[in-house]
């Protein structure tokens, strides 16, 4: 089943177009990385899918209804957890979970949705105590709290410390295998490739590529880097015939190495040939 549809989807502003005929198709149970430069649409194209922004064309169903129009039940099916952190003055954690999960038919006990974001240390500190890293993750209880099918994760971990975005990752895997539609925006890189079983390329408001992170713009197909021997260098795009020819001629393999272009590498190709 698909939970995310979009065919020709458009948004202009007067003659300036942010995002120009986008196709998206993302399946339900799915995480779905949406990479791009700032700029590039990636946020637009969100925050219609969310419902929160009116296109200018084209044709969008997100859970069976158009977020353009869809109804109140149809938005305590979503989660969202926004670029901008929360605010809530002199409530407690506790208080803010709470208060916004009981928005919801069938939200998670309010501990649970704490401790699946590493804040129950933290459950009745006021929300203008916490650090920067500490207010996203309460964004993250509140975006999940609600038991959503489909999540919204627009840029999740910036200010996380690199303990804070693995527990994170391992949240994001514990969702998906609950059978959580997730739909993520990064500038890591290696978050995506670590989350994503899909992802997309966004550059110029258009998907310039689309596939998993192991075959995004041809990357599983790209030959490979052999370094061997301190300074020699082929490229090949048939390493193991290479060097099953080196060994033959014995030659000196000390430091082999094998290596196919990163995601990173594909990434800065794709969005430079789009500019």
């Amino acid at each position: 089943m698909t939970a995310i549809k979009a065919r020709g989807l458009r948004k202009t502003y007067g003659t300036q177009i942010a995002v120009d005929g986008i196709d998206l198709d993302i399946a339900t149970g799915e995480v779905f990385a949406l990479l791009g430069p700032n700029g590039a649409g990636k946020t637009t194209t969100v925050e219609i899918l969310e419902g929160h922004r009116r296109r200018t064309g084209g044709d969008v169903s997100v859970l069976g209804e158009d977020p353009g129009s869809a109804s109140r039940a149809w938005r305590t099916r979503i989660g969202i957890v926004l670029q901008t952190a929360s605010d809530a003055g002199d409530l407690t954690v506790a208080e803010v979970v709470r208060h916004v999960g009981g928005f919801y038919p069938r939200s998670r006990p309010v501990t649970d949705a704490i401790e699946l974001v590493g804040l129950e240390d933290k459950a009745g500190a006021r929300v203008r105590t916490l650090s920067g890293g500490q207010r996203r993750r309460l964004d993250v209880a509140l975006g999940i709290v609600g038991r959503p099918e489909l999540v919204f994760l627009d840029e999740p971990t910036t200010g996380f410390d690199p303990e804070a975005r693995r527990q994170f990752w391992a949240l994001i895997r514990a969702l998906a295998a609950e059978g959580t539609t997730i739909l993520l925006t990064t500038h890591y890189l290696d978050e995506a490739e670590a989350l994503a079983d899909r992802l997309a390329v966004i550059a110029g408001g258009v998907i310039v590529a689309e596939g998993t992170p192991a075959t995004l713009g041809g990357r599983s197909a790209a030959g490979a880097v052999v370094r061997w021997g301190g300074d020699q260098e082929i490229r090949t795009d048939d390493p193991a015939a290479l060097i099953a020819g080196l060994v033959g001629r014995g030659a000196d393999l000390s430091g082999l190495t094998v290596s196919r272009p990163s995601l990173e590498d594909t990434y800065l190709s794709l969005i430079g040939e789009a500019r």
